[in-house]
Formats: C-alpha cells, sequence, structure tokens
C-alpha cells in the first residue's frame, strides 16, 4: 500500500513538498518514485530513486525538484521549488516491490494520486 501526502494548490515560484510511504509486509522496495499526469502530456516520470540511493529526474523538473529516500521507513519526499504553471497535474507515487526474497518476479504498485495546483 502506498499513502502519499501533501499536494494542492500552490503559488507559482512556490515550493511544494510531497511525500510517499509504502507500507505492508513485503520483502523489498528497489525503487520509489513520483509519476505525473498534466495537461496534454502522457504520464512522465517525475523522480526516482532506487534503494542504493541512485536518483533520475525529468528533463522538466531538473534542478528544481528534488528526491529523498529513508529506506529504514520505506518513504520518499520530492521537495519541488521554482513551481512553473505546467507542473500542474496529478502526482502518482509509484513503487517496485518484492514481495517476498523467492519471488520470481517484482510488483508495481501505484497510489492513487494526488492534485497539484501552481497559479499566480
Amino acid at each position: 500500500q502506498l499513502q502519499a501526502s501533501g499536494g494542492g494548490p500552490v503559488q507559482t515560484g512556490g515550493p511544494l513538498t510531497l511525500s510517499c510511504a509504502a507500507s505492508g509486509p513485503f520483502h523489498s522496495v528497489p525503487i520509489l518514485a513520483w509519476y505525473r499526469q498534466t495537461s496534454g502530456k502522457e504520464h512522465e516520470l517525475v523522480a526516482s530513486m532506487t534503494r542504493g540511493g541512485s536518483a533520475q529526474y525529468g528533463e522538466s523538473v531538473k534542478g528544481r525538484f528534488t528526491i529523498s529516500r529513508d529506506n529504514a521507513r520505506r518513504t520518499i519526499v520530492l521537495q519541488a521549488t521554482n513551481l512553473r504553471s505546467e507542473d500542474t497535474g496529478v502526482y502518482y507515487c509509484y513503487a517496485e516491490i518484492w514481495l517476498t526474497r523467492h519471488s520470481a518476479r517484482s510488483m508495481e504498485y501505484w497510489g492513487q494520486g494526488t492534485q497539484v495546483t501552481v497559479s499566480s
């Protein structure tokens, strides 16, 4: 289960923090990430982070957004700055999860989505 928090209305140029926690009796969470669906665009990666701390960012958010991860709490935090109107959209938490150490493959989980609206 993925529990997300944050989102809502924010002023242009302002900051925003999104958090997501993965909970459940599973073995490991190799990847935690945020994706978003914005107007006129397909589902796109915002930022992801592996258990080992390797981060990836979507081109449009590089230099403005920062992702961090707490492995013990299985939580990621996305800190967004200098928000623009084109950042408006629904943000989804994503997790790649191995249910047990003997699982044949990993599973993908998606959070329900949280609306972010950037306006002046």
